[in-house]
């Protein structure tokens, strides 16, 4: 998610759902798409399965606690996160290692990340993502590079950046919107960047996996418009609109990020984590039956269907942040959707799950029940084409709020998981 934490874009998202307009529903006569699940039955159990969890960096989310800790303590800090997700039986991490167009990595394309050291382009003494795959792996843990692939700020005032950002010596590469700073999509040398930036720790890291969230184009904000009129008049003449041209940038971007692994590290696979909603099936007859106030094929340009269905990826975890039973986006409903997508794809399903809404304030009263986390296990259990559960995020795995997380361990992980191949 977008802006200062990814929870609170989550937040935002779940208001735009419960606003969106009461009564929707699928159209008459649609016929329903199983995922297939199995019915009746106690759910399935797999020897290898994914246990993963998100550690978050933007704005010190999850990871190092504040800015300026020594290279000892930081590295103290993240192989204690590491050992917790050990101790509750999980088998991945995804690591933010490029969240707001810098690196956890010393990286020759962009500067070392302001949430090391309180200073972008500081050298913070050590080489983080080296350590986190040395460290993950002698826990049996995979290590997937999480990248964020167009935010550069957030906020406005390029001046902010260090002066040998890449993103002031290219100011046509830039758009400021919604109070942050992203790089343009549709420009084809800024792809080149940012695949270039991202395939850098590819070469230089045996990671398990290249890892996106859910940012694509900027989530709508009401009120303002992305401005690429220019890259539009250069670029998009071949296409019957804007919005195709939008998400053929993306689409490419996709294409030649998994070329690109394939080529450099054959063994690494890459993902993609969405937000769960491609499109209504109010917009769309293939949609899901949810009433979403954003579809990331109409508003991220994203077209996570496709992506699925041409295996163009190796994975996805839609972000399923919502409870059974939610009236917008019903968490039994999105994924039966998802798992019909992914049935026969080639593609693996695994489902992100919001341990962050476990007992918080003004979450719905379902999350205030220790138990509604483990019920989406054995709900998603019931489908042979999930393959497992990511947790957002690491902080809240420590925590663990109300219990939600240890009574996922208790109910569905008694023993360890070989994490999938």
């Amino acid at each position: 998610m977008a802006g200062v934490s990814r929870r609170a874009f989550a937040l935002a998202a779940l208001s735009t759902l419960t606003m969106a307009a009461p009564g929707s529903a699928a159209p008459a006569g649609r016929p329903h798409r199983p995922g297939r699940p199995h019915r009746p039955g106690r759910p399935r159990r797999a020897a290898t399965e994914m246990r993963g969890m998100w550690l978050a960096t933007v704005s010190n989310r999850d990871w190092p606690s504040r800015t300026g800790l020594s290279a000892s303590d930081q590295r103290k800090e993240l192989t204690a996160l590491l050992d917790k997700a050990v101790h509750y039986r999980l088998n991945a991490v995804m690591f933010q290692v490029r969240p707001t167009a810098d690196a956890f990595w010393p990286s020759p394309y962009e500067p070392w990340s302001q949430y090391l050291t309180g200073t972008q382009g500081k050298n913070p003494g050590w080489d983080p993502l080296g350590v986190a795959v040395e460290e993950a792996h002698a826990r049996g843990l995979q290590l997937h590079a999480w990248f964020n692939p167009y935010r550069i700020a957030n906020n406005t005032d390029p001046g902010k950046l260090v002066s040998s950002h890449p993103a002031r010596k290219h100011p046509d590469w830039v758009v400021p919107y919604g109070g942050k700073l992203y790089y343009n999509p549709g420009i084809p040398a800024v792809r080149t960047f940012v695949e270039q930036a991202i395939l850098d720790a590819v070469t230089k890291y045996p990671v398990d996996a290249v890892h996106f969230d859910d940012y694509f184009y900027p989530y709508p904000v009401a009120g303002q418009t992305f401005d690429d009129d220019a890259a539009y008049d250069a670029h998009g003449g071949d296409f019957s609109s804007r919005a195709a041209w939008r998400r053929d940038n993306i689409d490419k971007l996709v294409t030649e990020i998994a070329a690109g692994i394939k080529e450099l590290r054959p063994g690494t696979r890459f993902g993609i984590s969405p937000f769960a909603v491609w499109r209504n099936a109010t917009t769309d007859s293939r949609g899901s039956d949810t009433r979403a106030g954003v579809e990331t094929y109409d508003d991220l340009y994203a077209d996570t269907r496709k992506w699925v269905q041409k295996n163009w990826i190796d994975y996805i975890v839609p972000q399923v942040y919502w409870q059974i039973g939610n009236s917008a986006a019903d968490y039994a409903k999105v994924v039966d959707w998802w798992a019909g997508v992914a049935e026969g794809s080639g593609t693996r399903l695994y489902i992100g799950e919001a341990l962050y809404q476990a007992g918080a304030a003004g979450a719905a009263p379902a999350w205030q029940d220790p138990a509604e986390l483990s019920r989406h296990l054995t709900l998603a259990g019931q489908y042979p084409q999930v393959g497992g559960h990511v947790y957002f995020a690491a902080k809240d795995v420590v925590a663990d709020p109300i219990g939600a997380m240890s009574r996922v361990v208790a109910d569905h992980y008694p023993q360890p998981a070989l994490p999938p191949g």
